[in-house]
């Protein structure tokens, strides 16, 4: 997994680093969510990411300015939507992706740095291109807690997708294969999850990524 640079040679981004985290828009083109983030790490057996308080991001919404969450959800991904911009609260995500595998893992923290829970989000494996990682969320989620144990996440939303038109059959069932790899990696207590993690801290030196003007560009070249 490696970066695709502007003149076409691979590489890998370095601690430090700003690159942009973006989802594309399901059943659609273009990219309806993008974050900008600091690596933390980049290697051919990780990609990890902090996503900082206070972040400006771009996020779907309905065309009216609605949150899709607060749409009821036999219309949350029928109605118009458009893009916006905001600004990401909390305390901040540290996001862990391996190559080629169709989940990512992010890491939460409660204020003053206690660990809350690991966040597995279904998806596309990362594509790659000289300004970050683009992705498709795939609706389905699973929480994983400190004692070990899990739940699934999301599940009303997944079904509806389906239901919608936005995933099809082969794709969702693809899907629940990955939930099911993620759930045994679980039971092992396999990495990212026995990895200590939730230990780590950004550097006190890292500015907060801006949002790119060109956020929404399409790359010209992808590698995963």
């Amino acid at each position: 997994m490696r970066r695709v640079g502007t003149d076409g040679a691979a590489g890998c981004w370095r601690p430090g680093d700003q690159i942009l985290w973006r989802y594309r828009e399901n059943g659609g083109a273009g990219v309806h969510i993008a974050r900008p983030v600091t690596v933390v790490r980049d290697d051919e057996e990780l990609l990890a990411v902090w996503l900082a308080p206070g972040t400006q991001c771009v996020r779907p919404v309905l065309a009216d300015g609605t949150p899709p969450h607060q749409e009821p959800l036999r219309t949350r991904y029928t109605k118009p939507r458009t893009v916006a911009p905001g600004r990401w609260f909390g305390t901040g995500v540290l996001k862990l992706a391996r190559p080629g595998e169709p989940w990512s893992v992010w890491l939460f923290w409660e204020p003053g740095w206690r660990f809350k829970n690991w966040y597995v989000n279904f998806e596309e494996p990362l594509a790659r291109w000289d300004g970050g990682v683009d992705s498709e969320d795939h609706f389905l989620d699973l929480c994983v807690y400190p004692d070990r144990s899990w739940g699934w996440r999301d599940e009303d939303e997944f079904a509806q997708a389906q239901e919608d038109g936005l995933m099809d059959g082969s794709v969702a069932e693809r899907v629940r294969e990955a939930g099911r790899s993620a759930v045994e990696v679980v039971r092992a207590w396999g990495a990212p999850f026995a990895d200590g993690w939730e230990d780590w801290r950004p550097d006190p030196s890292w500015t907060v990524p801006a949002l790119p003007r060109d956020w929404h560009r399409t790359p010209a070249r992808l590698s995963t």
